[in-house]
């Protein structure tokens, strides 16, 4: 049995005698906690990839353009954002099992409840409902697989769970764009139903401890509200543009960052320790590295999802089955690279990783309306080897070089660079969408447009990475050495 931990790290067995939380968790806990935590590490992915592949669909349905389609996609990622690092502390207080499980109880029902939505306006509603639920299994997910796998055994660990994500973003495509055609789209968020169903059931019958090392602590309620407001302001702020009204909200976003910052400082209980980054290099460094790395990728489906779509005439269900190639080599790849990290310096791997995500966006810059299907497919392939690469042991080093006590809060910061990072991914796309083609539907007459907006995201996002590959390297040595 999984015996609950102090507020120092500690955990006492039936005998009453103390114990790391590490040391009191046998194989097949282990196994238990992994299973979990692949199960809800598939779905969230899974929902994301096949909404992407089914856009085209949803935006003929009702009637909408290219920006407001954008939007079911970050409206979810904005709700995850926004919850995610407060979630993350709240888990550390009242424990991450807890949490976790209200997670997925919520995005299962909001996924049902997505099978019924009646219009536009009701379907972002949801998305923002499906954002939480997943802000609070991502914001727990990563910490309890830390909580339970020592040093040693976390790499391979976190590179299973991983792939479990990988898998989702591969079958999304795939799996949604046979459901979009055949059964219609809003088929794909059954899926996530019965999927959710058995992990509810797994963690009332089997996970039986829990995890809370910052119990009888604070929540910073008034800091969770200046940070939300400020990623919503940055975000909104992405799809006014080229507005004066966007770029008003996006520098109100950014001095609500810097409040933030400066009022999480002076608090005993903070819902983000900003020491850690201020003080860690390695933990910030690696967090930053993430942060770039999604940027410079997340929009890619979504992108080549439309051009498939619209400009080369696929269907939903063959532009799934081209898309489906990168995240399978990113399933394939990230339990390697996971395995390569507990034994070969991590920032190495996920360096390495990293210049070959930067050399498949290059790649991608000069895609046009009659590029070959093989051209497109050889840059899906580098992509997806690198961002395999880069992922596991760059989780590996961020949720390592903090002490345990922090882990809620380190996953949580983990996954709210991802959501960042995919944020400001879309909003890139957004921007360039409104600058270049305005709000209009996209048809034959603004394909042009269409492709001249793809060279441009292709090109920041390229840049992006070459300047990630940087800040990776300069994390330093030694990053899976554990530090207070």
């Amino acid at each position: 049995m999984l015996n609950k931990a102090s507020t120092n790290g500690l955990s006492p067995d039936t005998s009453g005698i103390l114990k790391t939380s590490e040391d009191t968790v046998s194989k097949r806990e282990k196994q238990i906690v992994l299973l979990i935590a692949v199960l809800a590490g598939f779905i969230t992915p899974f929902d994301g990839s096949a909404v992407n592949i089914a856009l085209p669909t949803i935006g003929a349905e009702f009637h909408m353009n290219a920006i407001s389609l954008s939007w079911v996609a970050t409206a979810y990622l904005l709700s995850s954002a926004v919850f995610l690092v407060p979630f993350g502390k709240i888990a550390d207080i009242h424990g991450r099992k807890k949490v976790f499980l209200y997670g997925i109880a919520i995005f299962s029902c909001a996924s049902l409840a997505m099978t019924m939505v009646p219009s536009t306006g009701m379907l972002i509603a949801i998305r923002i409902v499906q954002g939480l639920g997943s802000a609070m299994i991502f914001g727990t997910g990563v910490a309890i697989v830390t909580s339970v796998f020592p040093l040693g055994e976390r790499g391979a660990a976190l590179g299973i769970y991983i792939t479990a994500v990988y898998i989702g973003l591969s079958a999304g495509p795939f799996v949604g764009g046979i459901m979009t055609q055949h059964l219609g789209w809003r088929s794909i968020f059954l899926v996530n139903v019965p999927i959710g169903i058995a992990a509810i059931i797994l963690i009332l019958w089997k996970l039986k401890g829990e995890w809370a090392e910052c119990r009888g602590e604070k929540f910073d309620l008034a800091g969770s509200v200046i940070y939300g407001s400020s990623i919503v302001a940055l975000m909104y702020g992405f799809s006014e543009l080229p507005d004066l009204k966007g770029a008003f909200l996006i520098a109100g976003g950014i001095l609500g960052v810097v409040i933030f910052a400066m009022y999480e400082m002076r608090l005993p209980s903070p819902v983000l320790d900003i020491r850690l980054l201020t003080q860690n290099r390695i933990f910030a460094f690696s967090n930053l590295s993430a942060l770039i790395n999604y940027s410079a990728t997340f929009a890619v489906t979504f992108l080549l999802s439309l051009d498939l779509q619209y400009t080369k005439g696929f269907t939903p269900e063959h532009a799934g089955f081209i898309l489906i190639v990168q995240p399978i080599v990113q399933a394939a790849i990230s339990p390697i690279a996971g395995r390569l990290s507990d034994r070969i310096e991590p920032r190495i791997i996920a360096s390495a990783g990293m210049s070959l995500t930067a050399t498949g966006l290059f790649i991608l810059t000069f895609i046009t309306e009659t590029t070959p299907l093989w051209y497109i497919i050889i840059a899906l392939l580098v992509l997806g080897t690198g961002f395999g690469l880069f992922s596991s042991p760059n989780t590996n080093v961020i949720m390592s070089s903090v002490d345990k006590r922090f882990y809620g809060v380190a996953s949580g910061m983990n996954g709210t660079m991802r959501l960042l990072g995919q944020m400001l991914s879309m909003g890139i796309a957004m921007m360039i969408f409104a600058i270049v083609t305005g709000p209009v539907a996209i048809t034959p007459e603004y394909y042009p447009q269409f492709v001249s907006s793809l060279h441009y995201a292709f090109i920041l996002f390229t840049i992006f990475c070459i300047a990630g590959v940087f800040l990776s390297l300069a994390r330093g040595k030694n990053s899976t050495k554990t530090q207070a």
